[in-house]
């Protein structure tokens, strides 16, 4: 997994980041092929609420998950977007595993409408087939 820091001067921060990362990756079923932090001023020296932290991960045979969070500081600004991207990879890892559990159509009506005939009758090869 590449992970690509930009617009960050800070070492601790950037070490920071490379174990959170590390850490959301042992979560995931497939590792993410690569990982993409940009921190940027939003505002320049006016102040406020400026530092915008936007985290993308392009995973394998799936779309990439991206997320931004605007922030005072870079460290806080990292926090809520990295919160907010581990609830949208886990979202997305609960929402593959529901789909390939949920019967498909054709499957659920044939279902419905065996219990719907009654008791099966056998044919005379050796068939089942509903009455």
């Amino acid at each position: 997994m590449a992970i690509v820091v930009e617009g960050l001067r800070d070492p601790a921060l950037r070490r920071l980041i490379r174990k959170k990362l590390d850490a959301l990756r042992d979560h995931l079923r497939q590792p993410p092929t690569a990982v993409r932090v940009g921190f940027t001023d939003e505002n320049g020296p006016k102040g406020g609420p400026s530092i915008r932290c936007a985290l993308t991960i392009d995973m394998a045979r799936r779309r990439a998950v991206h997320v931004e969070h605007t922030a005072t500081t870079p460290r806080r600004a990292f926090d809520l977007a990295f919160d907010a991207l581990e609830r949208r990879a886990l979202q997305e890892i609960d929402r593959t595993r529901d789909r390939r559990r949920r019967p498909k159509k054709y499957f659920l009506a044939r279902r419905l409408l065996e219990s719907e005939a009654g008791p099966p009758v056998e044919r005379r090869g050796g068939e089942r087939r509903t009455a």
